[in-house]
Formats: C-alpha cells, structure tokens, sequence
C-alpha cells in the first residue's frame, strides 16, 4: 500500500526546467543585418531567410520581444522584405557588433531578458562578434545555426565553432521553436505546428 501511494506521488512530481532552456518570458530574439544587398550573396540566402520569419512567427505568437538591426543601410540597404514587416524601426550601425546599439539591450533588460537568439548574416562577422559581446556582458546566447549564413561555407562552419567554445548554446530554428512553446498546451502551439510542417524553399 505504501509503495503504490509513493508510486503515485512520483508520478504527480515533475522535474523543474532547466536554466539552459529559453522559455517566452526570459528569452529575446535578435535578427542581424538581414539586408537586400547582403542576401543574394548567402549561400543558402532564401532558407536562412525562410527559417527567420519563422522564428518571427513563432515569436509573434508566444509574446517574444524582437528586434533587428541593420549594418550601413545607405550602402547596405534595408532589411530584406518580408522580414522587414516584422519591425517598426531598425537600428542601424557601423560597428559590425549589435553591443552598438545600446537601446535594443536596455529594451530587452527592462523587460526582464537574460537570453538573446540570434538569427542573421554574416555569422563570422556580425553574428559572431554580436555573441561574444553579449556573452561578455553576461547574457546568455543561443544561435539558430540554420537561420544564420555567410558567403563561404568554411565562414560559417568556424564561427559556429568558435561561438559554440565561447559558451554560445547551438540550436535549430525548430527546436528553438518548441523550446520557448515549452508545452503542447500553450495556445501557440498551434500555429507552431503549422511552421514546422512547410516545406522548405
């Protein structure tokens, strides 16, 4: 009798979230630089485009702060549509890192963030030195390796390892998805699902 009463005891515990994970209240998404001039030279441009405005979508439905930035848009010109009708403004830089733009990060510490994913180009310039800033300043970073690029495959390949040995968590666009859903009762789950099941460009 007393074994089946803490049988059912165990049973009614659940274990308590792990810190690592990002969840919708502590969690900001950073989309770096994803600019008209710049994508048509990504390799894979159109897919690291695609897995960005679904995190975008995601993000939207769980109540996520995002922000974007874009690097020298005079030259550069501005954020890639459709990605661009995500926002309402964009700071723009000429420091390669985002650490430039100091009003995005006081944005995001006021409404209690600790944890920044980043998404954008070029992951060995921009998107690398952003994650080392952010990592100095205490932050944790998380990098959907499937919604960053660069010209050059071997670009891309190092700076994700150089990230990752910096103490950057490596993800994916849908386990980055469900990570902040966290459960299948979460009224976004919906239209998550949805995300997860197009069919890439």
């Amino acid at each position: 009798m007393l074994r089946e009463m803490n049988a059912r005891s165990d049973a009614a515990d659940t274990l308590p979230r792990s810190p690592l994970l990002m969840s919708a209240a502590d969690t900001a998404l950073l989309v770096v630089d994803v600019q008209e001039k710049l994508m048509p030279l990504i390799d894979g441009g159109p897919r690291v485009i695609w897995n960005i405005r679904r995190l975008l979508d995601a993000t939207r439905a769980l109540q996520v702060p995002v922000a974007a930035t874009e690097q020298y848009p005079q030259g550069l010109g501005g954020t890639v549509s459709p990605l661009a009708d995500y926002f309402d403004s964009f700071p723009d830089k000429v420091a390669f890192s985002c650490g430039a733009c100091g009003d995005v990060f006081r944005r995001f510490r006021d409404a209690g963030i600790s944890k920044i994913l980043v998404a954008g180009i070029e992951a060995h310039v921009c998107v690398q030195q952003t994650v080392h800033d952010l990592l100095a300043d205490g932050l944790a970073a998380y990098v959907a390796v499937d919604a960053v690029g660069a010209r050059f495959s071997i670009d891309l390949e190092v700076a994700l390892r150089r990230m990752d040995s910096a103490g950057a968590i490596l993800t994916t666009t849908e386990a980055a998805m469900f990570e902040l859903c966290e459960t299948a009762e979460n009224p976004a789950f919906k239209p998550i699902s949805k995300l997860v099941q197009e069919v890439p460009p």
